[in-house]
């Protein structure tokens, strides 16, 4: 994970304790949508991590043979997402059609909190998929990721004194993955990270560092090592 200033964290006197008021609480969720160092650790947000975990643990438990119409469903539950599904179809064939664009997503899945996923056209997540969305994870059209891939967007002081563990603050920096890429396998990528468009990343990577678009990456750290036509 990334690190954050500890020094400027430290003399933050918002840092000082927990926020328990509104008015408190109103702030840390500001601080943690805008990057800023926050609490993991209150009432609000775990509550809404437990509703992230209710709902992945229905959406991994559906059948393996259930209809895309059932599974649309259960994902968009685990990302909080409200718009609501086209009428049913006349049939089963056109009704499996009616959700030929929409992301295809594996089961299981592993999320803290599913609204700050946000997946286009036609993306396919394979298995055992992790998504630490502390900040938007957006993966663009046509993305393929391969199974066991994680995605941390959330990150902690590297000041022990300041982490002081689940009593202490943490951040997050988005994730953005273009459109047209390919993340194999194992592929682990960390806070702040962009992946260009049509870009595809070696099997078993580390992905540290920014992207650029059309290129093929490897390795831990990833690095450039093919540049695509």
């Amino acid at each position: 994970m990334a690190s954050s200033n500890t020094a400027a964290g430290s003399a933050d006197p918002f840092l000082a304790k927990i926020p328990s008021t509104p008015d408190e609480l109103a702030e840390n969720k500001r601080r943690m949508a805008a990057g800023e160092l926050y609490f993991a650790f209150t009432p609000d947000l775990v509550a809404d991590r437990r509703r992230c975990a209710q709902a992945s643990h229905v959406f991994n438990q559906a059948r393996r043979d259930a209809p895309r119409r059932e599974l649309v469903r259960l994902f968009k539950d685990v990302i909080r997402d409200e718009t609501p599904l086209p009428p049913p179809a006349a049939t089963e064939e056109e009704d499996e059609a009616l959700f030929g664009d929409a992301p295809w997503v594996e089961l299981p899945l592993r999320a803290d909190y599913g609204f700050n996923i946000r997946l286009g056209n036609g993306v396919y997540v394979n298995a055992n998929s992790t998504w630490i969305d502390t900040s938007p994870i957006t993966v663009g059209a046509r993305t393929l990721i391969g199974p066991n891939c994680s995605f941390y967007s959330g990150g902690h002081p590297l000041d022990g004194k300041v982490r002081n563990g689940i009593q202490g603050p943490e951040f997050g920096k988005p994730i953005t993955i273009g459109e047209d890429c390919w993340l194999g396998g194992n592929v682990t990528v960390v806070p702040g990270v962009t992946i260009g468009a049509g870009s595809t990343v070696g099997g078993g990577s580390v992905v540290t560092k920014d992207v650029p678009p059309g290129v093929v990456v490897a390795g831990n750290p990833a690095r450039i090592i093919r540049k695509l036509e």
